[in-house]
């Protein structure tokens, strides 16, 4: 179940939230949202452009804003049609589903999109400080990222465990901070599914093992993601504890 939300439409924007934003907040966020300055690279993370603002009170945010893929990102860079909820709404609200589960996510703050019948919209997430991707840091330092891989396989295991798709899971969408604590991001287009266990961890297995062949990542990353995740009794375990 999530939370019950709060909209509130400001300008041309119609934001959704959850905890109580001031005013101010509310406007400060509108603020940063047509403007996203920093386009991630497939490798870095999902499709689309951040920013990253500090609003007073909230403290430092990610602001993404959603961008087309393929041909159609000529015609409509950054709109889609609205059917339903948008694209953003729906990230949103899967956040709030997994992080009671034990899926280590950045914490949602809102959403927002202006526009119709076709609209943009934007996420916005409470940043993770001093953070790289695990697939940076795979490339300067292995070893750290080798042992980090007990920790992936844990949330892996989670989100198998729950019924969740992550249709991009790969180290380009797992941010690890100075702690080592790991974060998985973008889930633009994730959804709940009534697949058995076994068939949601062929999709992770081998969406990670593309994205390592692609991008020559350490071949490692692939060994352990496979070796840790194994059939007990018809559940997917790590083997490796985190």
């Amino acid at each position: 179940m999530t939370e019950r939300q709060l909209t509130q439409k400001i300008d041309l924007y119609r934001l959704g939230f959850t905890k109580s934003l001031g005013e101010e907040q509310l406007k400060a966020l509108v603020a940063h949202l047509p403007t996203p300055k920093t386009n991630r690279a497939s490798l870095a993370g999902g499709r689309g452009a951040v920013a990253a603002p500090v609003i007073n009170g909230l403290g430092p945010v990610v602001i993404k804003q959603y961008l087309r893929g393929g041909l159609m990102r000529f015609v409509l860079k950054n709109r889609y049609l609205k059917l339903g909820r948008t694209r953003a709404q729906a990230e949103f609200e899967l956040l709030q589903r997994l992080r009671p589960c034990g899926i280590r996510t950045p914490e949602p703050v809102a959403y927002a999109y202006r526009g119709f019948p076709f609209y943009a919209a934007w996420l916005v997430t409470r940043k993770i400080e001093n953070a790289c991707t695990l697939a940076e840091l795979s490339r300067h330092d292995d070893r750290r990222a080798s042992r980090l891989m007990s920790k992936v396989i844990e949330q892996v295991g989670r989100l198998i465990d729950c019924g969740c798709i992550h249709v991009d899971l790969h180290p380009g969408n797992v941010l690890v901070d100075s702690s080592d604590n790991i974060f998985i991001i973008d889930f633009d287009k994730g959804y709940m599914s009534a697949k058995n266990r076994e068939r949601i961890y062929n999709i992770y297995r081998n969406r990670w093992r593309r994205s390592i062949i692609k991008h020559g990542l350490p071949p490692v990353l692939n060994e352990l993601l496979k070796e840790g995740l194994h059939r007990n009794g018809g559940t997917f375990n790590p083997r490796y504890g985190s």
